[in-house]
């Protein structure tokens, strides 16, 4: 059976570490580059395993070995389990998120309670991106890349002061990630 664990990187990455009982490959595994907190890692991981590296087919990263766009499929054959690339621009130009098996791996476009910030791409790149995963099943999890709960809900509390529910999310942590999917009925 497939596990997804989190793995703590710098301040409030995560890098996830899908696996089974002999296999395991991970996501966004952090350190420098030109989005250093999600790729830098992956030279050193060469280093120890001769492994294929995916990630977008349209941003310099020089440790690829797999560039993919959507349309593409992932298929990780010992872990059964394949993934359906999704063109997500906005936070980047040529960001991409991982769908498959119920899960979604959405680097820094959707985060709970908000979204990534436009470092390359447009507003509406990033609109469009935020519709394509709301199109999603409900029942999708998703797999960030940072936590930024906390402060997401800071920022919305001061443009919606009015909203309940941001409160009740505050004051009971467990439920922090427990109703991620609650943005879709934003937009």
């Amino acid at each position: 059976m497939l596990q997804v664990v989190p793995l703590k990187a710098f301040k409030d990455n995560y890098v996830w570490t899908l696996r089974n009982e002999r296999h395991a490959a991970v996501v966004d595994p952090g350190e420098a580059h030109h989005h250093p907190d999600h790729v830098g890692g992956i030279a050193e991981l060469l280093q120890e395993f001769a492994v294929p590296v995916y990630g977008p087919k349209n941003e310099p990263i020089a440790t690829l070995t797999r560039p993919v766009a959507e349309g593409d499929t992932v298929t990780l054959q010992e872990l059964g389990v394949s993934f359906s690339v999704l063109d997500i621009p906005g936070h980047t130009r040529a960001h991409i998120a991982y769908y498959g098996g119920g899960a979604l791996f959405c680097g820094d476009t959707l985060f709970a309670c908000g979204c990534g910030r436009l470092f390359e791409g447009t507003a509406e790149q990033m609109y469009a991106s935020l519709q394509k995963l709301r199109s999603l099943p409900d029942e999708t999890r998703v797999y960030c890349g940072h936590e930024y709960t906390l402060a997401n809900i800071g920022f919305a509390t001061v443009v919606e002061s009015a909203n309940k529910y941001l409160g009740t999310r505050v004051a009971d942590p467990v439920r922090v990630f427990a109703a991620i999917r609650d943005w879709k009925s934003r937009f």
